[in-house]
């Protein structure tokens, strides 16, 4: 290699890391990490980009056909989709749904930030994917203290090839990641990189008391946030705050199957349901912390739209229950807004008193949220573990 392509090809990795100092994701005591671990000894040879922010990927970029682009995506602050419908899609291709990544730099960070790891810490990582953030702690920490688990047989032997190539030997290990892994328990730090809609218990029960754990959360009705878990002292319970917002792909034994709209009785004739007038517009309870709010609020829903000419369309609300749906149609200038309620809960009333309550309450963000785990269960919480967010139920009269 010349000095020139040399030069080239270390522009990337110093644009990033300076990007990511500045944004404050990437501190100095991960700085060496990040320079010894570089992210495309962990990414394969063909990547879909996404964006900074959404959930959208681009078309396919592989390395031999063009590995300038390659190489531009893969030193950018954006996440990389690595892998289609559990890798039974081939090809350049989208598949229909993407099922592993590897993550945008400044999240990985940041929720390494938020672990506070220390020197000796055991570490279990739920979600291996293509391996870079379990070798950035392996660098960190020492391989011997780090478990990786990753359900899908072929993405974890890839993942060792590429920690091989690097020297680290961190424990990979096959196997559903929510029943942890008891065998290295216990834990002073869990980190998970795919998102869940609950808690396992089994990571609380295989940490010891003061760990702390770090993952996506998030509802079935949208909107994710990384919590961050300190385990108390009777190793029984954990609780702590939301300390951003996220985007990941669900683990796998968590994901949701939402039925079809030809399941719901009516719903092929909206003007069927009771139908009235609404301040509230779909497009004030779209953002990523209200869909956030309503799922947690009015739990068992999920949403479609249907678009329509000039920007206006059709919000379809859904329960899991199959029992009840309700539309709203969206129109630009508006401010009142066409519903329809059909079964016996009133979907679109209860998406009105969350939003009530959202507002009453100063429109609070993911920062003044907070989750706490028991083995009863889970609750979610505004400002104090006490505080605990209500649920809201409307019947048709």
């Amino acid at each position: 290699m010349s000095a020139q392509e040399q030069a080239i090809e270390e522009a990337g990795p110093r644009r990033l890391a300076s990007a990511l100092m500045e944004s404050g994701a990437l501190t100095p005591d991960w700085l060496p990490a990040f320079e010894a671990v570089r992210r495309d000894g962990f990414v394969p040879d063909r990547l879909w980009p996404g964006r900074a922010s959404g959930t959208v990927q681009g078309d396919c970029i592989d390395r031999s056909a063009d590995p300038d682009a390659w190489w531009d995506s893969v030193y950018s602050d954006i996440p990389l989709t690595t892998q289609w419908d559990d890798g039974s899609h081939t090809g350049t291709g989208k598949g229909r749904s993407p099922t592993s990544s590897n993550s945008m730099p400044k999240m990985v960070f940041s929720m390494l930030g938020a672990l506070s790891v220390e020197p000796g810490n055991e570490v279990l990582e739920v979600g291996t994917g293509t391996g870079w953030n379990a070798a950035l702690l392996a660098h960190r920490l020492g391989p011997e203290n780090v478990v990786t688990v990753e359900v899908d047989r072929a993405g974890a032997d890839e993942a060792r090839r590429r920690f091989g190539a690097f020297g680290l030997t961190p424990l990979s290990v096959v196997g559903d990641g929510a029943q942890g892994y008891e065998p290295r328990a216990p834990y002073d730090r869990i980190i998970a990189t795919c998102s869940i809609a609950e808690v396992p218990y089994a990571w609380v029960g295989q940490s010891r008391p003061g760990a702390v754990i770090v993952a996506p959360w998030g509802p079935a009705y949208g909107g994710q946030g990384i919590v961050r878990l300190s385990v108390a002292e009777d190793g029984r319970t954990a609780s702590g705050p939301f300390v951003m917002s996220s985007a990941f792909m669900r683990l796998r034994g968590q994901r949701e199957t939402f039925p079809p709209r030809a399941a719901y009785p009516g719903s092929d004739r909206p003007a069927s349901g009771c139908r009235r007038v609404s301040p509230l517009s779909p497009d004030d309870m779209g953002d990523w912390i209200h869909m956030f709010t309503i799922g947690v609020c009015a739990p068992g829903l999920f949403c479609r739209v249907e678009k329509r000419d000039g920007g206006a369309y059709r919000l379809w609300l859904f329960d899991m229950a199959v029992t009840s749906w309700a539309t709203a149609d969206y129109e630009k200038g508006r401010t009142e807004f066409d519903v329809a309620e059909s079964g016996p809960r009133r979907l679109w009333a209860e998406v009105e008193q969350v939003m009530d309550w959202w507002y009453a309450n100063g429109r609070p963000g993911f920062g003044r949220y907070g989750l706490t785990v028991t083995p009863e269960g889970q609750s979610v919480w505004l400002d104090a573990p006490e505080n605990v967010v209500p649920t809201v139920r409307s019947s048709l009269a």
